[in-house]
């Protein structure tokens, strides 16, 4: 079984979203590193986020190959074991 470690962690944020910044204090909390993207400062990340995720939205979050838009304790948890 893969260790959450093993795992890299892209989120595509914005720094007012309320919803990101609750899936980066879980993360943090959990010890878990990621890639923080902020998508407002930069219009070729926001175009990466789109193409790779097919939203608009943030936070999109990748745990390895795995994607979730907007956040969810217990898929997060389930993403980051499996």
């Amino acid at each position: 079984m893969a260790k959450k470690a093993d795992k890299k962690v892209v989120i595509y944020s914005t720094p007012t979203c309320p919803i990101c910044k609750r899936a980066k204090a879980y993360l943090a909390k959990k010890g878990v590193g990621y890639k923080n993207i902020d998508v407002s400062a930069s219009e070729e990340a926001a175009h990466e986020m789109i193409h790779r995720s097919g939203q608009m939205g943030t936070p999109v979050i990748f745990v390895g190959e795995q994607m979730m838009v907007g956040f969810n304790q217990k898929k997060m948890d389930e993403m980051l074991a499996g």
